[in-house]
This record gives structure tokens, C-alpha cells and sequence, in this order.
């Protein structure tokens, strides 16, 4: 089940009654910001321990060729920073970007700094979609006090948080779900994804998604052969999802994975067959319905 290759994907898609795919985890950034991000998965060896060929090493307009041929209607381009300074620069690089690119939603980032608050209230006004946080990358703590206001007004406004605060592909000093749980605490009605499902940490992610209604999971690299290879789904994944089905949604990291877009559609259509209460209802939800509510699409 699922799309053999690229060229398979839009009519799989077709087949399931949707117009069309909305990706809630896509990156597209500065040229020379990117360039940085290429050379740091051509060193992948050194800093992953492993291969990682960047399957859409292309340029920017091939790149978007390629998701509108893919059939993915929606995506939202995320950005962010790694050090001070960066984050209000991104923002109004993707909003740009994001007028001009009609099926690109508009997102933001952030990063904890004293205009942290101020810069992302700048940002929901002018009507972001979307925020990315890469607790990873920019080697943060998210429960920095200087992100409060920022974590606050994006609970009031609903809208969603893309976080990467799982300790997959490596583990940072401020990763892990027991760390972002205080967030949660604190803000309960926070909106969020966890990007990757927060691996490898799936059971506590799961936990998360059970005790706050308004957190969910997306797909990204989650199931695929290559991440199976090193941080694998518990056996019994599928039927865990049954439960909370209309909390997944699609996310793939593209353009910068190793393999090929229908890879990781086949992974989430390998769920959808596995346990009965899935099924292509899951694959709407997961594909299409749940993401374009997230954005407000």
C-alpha cells in the first residue's frame, strides 16, 4: 500500500478523495543559509555517524516544482535560527517568501532573546500560520524565562508550534520530552507538534498526546527504513495510533531527506493497512484534514 515512487504520488492521492496533500513540515530558507545546512549533511558521516544524502538537491524553483507535482497543495516552509540575531531576520524572509509562493502558509520562528515576545506578537499580526521551534539546533532552553511571552501569546492565538525537542538524530543538552513537558505545564493550551514524534522518545510523546489536548504528533522521518535503522517505532505503533488518529499529521522534512518523498508516504499508508481502525480515514486525517485545520486552511 501506499505510492511506489514520486511519479505514483499525486494519483494515490487522488485515489483517497483528496484534492491534494498539506505538509506541516517543510523547509525552505535563505540560499546561503541552506548552502550551510547541505555542507553540514555532506559532513553527515562526521556528524551523524552515518549517510545522509540530501535526496532534493535542487534549486529553489525546482524544489517547489516537485511538491506541486508531488500533489502537495499546502506546506509551510519552516525556518530557524541557531545563535542571537537570527530569528526576526528569518521571519521576515519566509513571510516574504510565503507572499510570493501562494501555497506556502506563512510561519515564523524563535529563539529566547530579550525581543523574543515582541518580534513573534510582530509576527502573529501580520498572520503566521505557523511557528517553528529547533530546540536542537539552537541549543536552547525552552524553558528560558525570555520565551515565556512568546510561548504565552502563541497559546492564546492557537496557533501551532513545530518543535523539535526530541533527542533524535542527536541528542542536544536541552532535548527530551521531560524538558518541554514543563512547557506544558505552563502552557497547556499550547498548540504543538512534535516534530519527528519526538523520537526516539515515542511512549513518552504518546503520553504527552494523551494528557494535553492540543498536542500532536507529526510524521517526519518517523517509520521510514532509514530512521528503522537506528531509532525504531515500538512493534505495536499502528494500534497505538487508533486512539488518537486525528492527532497526526503529515510532516517530511523535505527537501533534506535521504531517500525519496513517497518513501515516507508509504511508511504512514503501512499504519493505515496494519490495524483496521486506521484505514484510509487515518490516511485523510493524517494526509490532508488534520494539518489544513492545524493551519487554518
Amino acid at each position: 500500500m501506499g505510492p511506489a515512487s514520486d511519479d505514483d504520488v499525486a494519483g494515490w492521492v487522488a485515489s483517497l478523495g483528496l484534492d491534494g496533500l498539506v505538509d506541516i513540515h517543510v523547509h525552505f530558507l535563505p540560499e546561503r543559509m541552506l548552502a550551510k545546512v547541505w555542507a553540514y549533511f555532506d559532513n553527515a558521516t562526521t556528524n551523524y555517524g552515518m549517510d545522509w544524502p540530501v535526496f532534493y538537491r535542487l534549486p529553489e524553483h525546482e524544489r517547489l516544482a516537485v511538491l506541486r507535482s508531488l500533489g502537495v497543495r499546502r506546506f509551510a516552509p519552516l525556518v530557524y535560527p541557531h545563535k542571537p540575531g537570527m530569528a526576526e531576520w528569518l521571519n521576515q524572509w519566509v513571510l516574504e517568501f510565503a507572499t510570493r509562493e501562494p501555497d506556502a502558509v506563512p510561519t515564523a520562528t524563535l529563539y529566547p532573546e530579550p525581543g523574543a515576545a515582541s518580534y513573534v506578537d510582530a509576527a502573529l499580526r501580520a498572520g503566521v500560520r505557523c511557528v517553528k521551534a529547533h530546540v536542537q539546533v539552537g541549543a536552547y532552553d525552552p524553558r528560558d524565562p525570555l520565551l515565556d511571552g512568546a510561548w504565552g501569546a502563541l497559546a492564546d492565538a492557537g496557533v501551532p508550534v513545530v518543535i523539535h525537542c526530541g533527542h533524535g538524530p542527536l541528542r542536544g543538552e536541552h532535548t527530551g520530552l521531560d524538558v518541554f513537558a514543563e512547557v506544558l505545564a505552563r502552557h497547556p493550551r499550547l498548540v504543538t507538534v512534535l516534530a519527528h514524534a519526538a523520537m526516539p522518545e515515542y511512549d513518552r510523546a504518546l503520553a504527552l498526546v494523551a494528557e494535553y489536548p492540543r498536542v500532536y504528533l507529526d510524521t517526519t522521518m518517523v517509520g521510514v527504513p532509514f530512521t528503522e535503522s537506528f531509532m525504531p517505532l515500538p512493534g505495536d505503533w499502528p494500534a497505538r495510533l487508533a486512539g488518537i488518529a486525528d492527532r497526526v499529521v503529515l510532516g517530511t522534512d523535505f527537501p533534506n531527506i535521504p531517500y525519496s518523498y513517497a518513501t515516507q508516504l508509504r511508511a504512514i499508508a503501512q499504519w493505515a493497512e496494519a490495524d483496521d481502525r486506521l484505514g484510509e480515514p487515518f490516511l485523510r486525517a493524517v494526509l490532508h484534514d488534520t494539518p489544513a485545520k492545524l493551519l487554518g486552511l
